[in-house]
């Protein structure tokens, strides 16, 4: 299918591996010019020449910038002062007892996973209103709605994530810019894979069983039974992307291979 993205210009942070990428590579796919982002030069060059190389007809572009850090938001704003797609994708996770989690990191988590998403939000959604087109999206995760109890700080975040992008929306209204929060269920990224290690490495149990440990013991809600793959995100948040996705918006759009219990 055909999303009408071709041209279409989009801010896709923390893309240079995981989700993040994989929605890169998926609006590259539709012909967007995407724009990865990510903390080293050398890891968001390999990528954008990746993606060149992949869809020759498109104009990927790199922003090697730390968006948590307020001077460097500066930076990418100076560069890069309008996009018609923001990906609010950047974010970090670790699982963490509640009784050991201090102030400091309550406050990092914050820093990065949310107000950083609300500093680009804030800057790119006045010039789309002035366009009457855009999208803003947010991509957080079942643990908004239905924490796991393993990563405390992790999942208030990303209920903050949900919030803010409702509200965001309602600032839309009539318009043809919309905002909407991805939640991903457990996805298989480099960090989930590494989690994996961390959990089973001492285990005894076949590396080949570890994901189907992981889901049966701490994801049992799960219909799928699986880790969600990242492009799988990738391919439905470049429809929420396009302009056949504007019938909704603030809305929170599960992705959770059923992990989430739907209440009629």
């Amino acid at each position: 299918m055909e999303l009408g993205l071709k041209g279409k210009t989009a801010l896709v942070t923390g893309s240079t591996k995981g989700i993040g990428k994989a929605i890169a590579i998926e609006l590259a796919r539709e012909g967007t010019d995407v724009i990865i982002n990510g903390r080293k030069k050398e890891t968001v060059d390999k990528v954008v020449a990746e993606i060149k190389e992949e869809f020759p007809d498109t104009n990927p572009q790199a922003a090697p910038f730390d968006i948590s850090i307020p001077e460097q938001q500066k930076e990418l704003f100076k560069n890069f002062p309008k996009v018609d797609i923001l990906i609010n994708n950047m974010g970090i996770f670790k699982p963490m007892e509640y009784f050991d989690i201090d102030q400091e990191t309550w406050q990092h988590f914050i820093d990065v996973n949310f107000y950083s998403g609300n500093a680009l939000a804030k800057f790119y959604l006045p010039k789309m209103l002035a366009e009457d087109f855009g999208r803003i999206i947010f991509i957080a995760s079942e643990e908004a709605l239905m924490p796991s109890g393993e990563m405390p700080q992790y999942s208030l975040t990303k209920t903050m994530n949900l919030s803010l992008a409702k509200s965001l929306s309602k600032l839309t209204k009539g318009t043809h810019v919309t905002v909407n929060t991805i939640m991903p269920g457990s996805t298989l990224t480099e960090g989930v894979e590494q989690m994996l290690v961390d959990m089973y490495k001492d285990s005894g149990l076949p590396k080949d069983e570890w994901e189907t440990d992981f889901m049966k013991n701490h994801r049992p809600l799960s219909q799928i039974q699986r880790l969600i793959r990242p492009e799988e995100v990738g391919r439905f948040t470049a429809f929420v992307s396009s302009p056949y996705s504007s019938s909704f918006s603030g809305e929170a759009l599960r992705l959770d291979g059923g992990l989430v219990p739907t209440i009629f």
